[in-house]
């Protein structure tokens, strides 16, 4: 009777560990993964309704809760999803895909590969890659103007608005005040203050590519691609080093967060044993950090307390459009991610779709 309870407890400490095991991994495999807007494998600038609508490279997207903006790089234009339907217009740039720097309202604006998009509630801003500017656009009106920078112009000068220069500005992030820049080509990270608009520049060095962490432009990004923030602190996708890294707003102090540089890979783990492939979008919900980690075709978590990485959807190596669980779900080179702090939505920029993971 002793070895059968013992045999017995042998078994439930199986299951026990069974269950650890399995636990650590639903929280990846759990996420559901749908197509919310356009069609895989179908390019174009259709308005439209769910899989009606068609989209052209579509990369980053920004949410005010109601609806989601989207810049449509391929078409030059900014696209606007109504969240509780789907439906999708063209909100501003045209809609014929005319490239250009021109300020107007709507449709009458143009843009050149806008590519990062961020909102403070009451206005978009626009990291407008093929013009060198950021742009900003009043959600009620769809007003578009030139906040800082100048078409045609790269350079890395601070100054205030059309005195400042970037170069091939990627990513972008907003709180109340400031508007925070991955500048990519500059491998710097630029703040735009936005009632003036004076920009600096946060961290890194212009012209200067490397990975060393550091105090403002001590510290080096290599093709910094995205930039969330939580109000206190900035993340960085930091796409040449395959690594994220976090800057202290009030310091400019830079450490990195997860990621090896020179190392690129799939690895799951903690901090540094963690391995990213080209990271180009980052989201925060105050909480996780959600990465697109475009290499991998994959959407990678890390929680921001601890560290840790873990998979939350999409199937490293493998490229596709397929909707369903956690790894099961596939994705093609996505760029953009955003999240209202229950819903993920991911820009599949090779797929031009916009996936919804919940």
């Amino acid at each position: 009777m002793k070895d059968l309870f013992r045999i017995v407890g042998i078994f439930i400490s199986i299951a026990a560990m069974l269950a650890s095991c399995g636990g650590s991994s639903t929280s990846s495999s759990g996420a559901t993964v749908t197509t919310f807007a356009g069609t895989a494998g179908s390019q174009g600038a259709a308005d439209g309704t769910g899989t009606a609508a068609l989209f052209h490279s579509p990369s980053a997207i920004t949410t005010d809760g109601t609806n989601l903006y989207v810049t449509d790089s391929g078409n030059n234009t900014i696209r606007k999803i109504v969240i509780a339907k789907g439906t999708v217009t063209t909100f501003a740039g045209s809609a014929n895909g005319d490239s250009g720097s021109t300020d107007g309202t709507g449709t009458t604006a143009l843009f050149n590969r806008p590519s990062g998009i961020t909102t403070d509630g009451t206005n978009l801003y626009v990291a407008d890659s093929g013009n060198n500017t950021i742009r900003k656009i009043v959600i009620a009106t769809g007003e578009v103007t030139t906040l800082a920078g100048t078409a045609g112009s790269s350079g890395s000068a601070d100054g205030t608005g059309t005195a400042a220069l970037f170069n091939n500005p990627l990513g972008i992030a907003s709180d109340v005040n400031d508007v925070y820049v991955a500048d990519s080509g500059n491998n710097t990270i630029r703040k735009i203050v936005i009632a003036t608009g004076e920009v600096t520049t946060l961290a890194g060095t212009a012209g200067s590519p490397g990975s060393a962490d550091g105090t403002g432009t001590a510290a080096l990004f290599n093709n910094p691609a995205d930039i969330a923030s939580d109000g206190t602190n900035l993340y960085i996708a930091d796409s040449g080093n395959n690594t994220i890294r976090k800057i202290v707003i009030a310091t400019g102090e830079v450490t990195t967060l997860a990621g090896t540089a020179g190392s690129p890979g799939s690895a799951n783990g903690t901090g540094t044993a963690a391995l990213f492939n080209n990271p180009l979008g980052i989201a925060t919900d105050r909480t996780n950090l959600y990465i697109a980690d475009s290499g991998n075709n994959t959407i990678r978590k890390i929680v921001i307390a601890k560290g840790t990485v873990t998979t939350f959807a999409g199937k490293a190596g493998s490229s596709g459009s397929a909707n369903g669980m956690g790894t099961a779900a596939l994705f093609n080179n996505p760029v953009g991610v955003a999240t209202d702090g229950a819903v993920l939505y991911v820009g599949d920029t090779g797929n031009n779709t916009i996936r919804k993971i919940t």
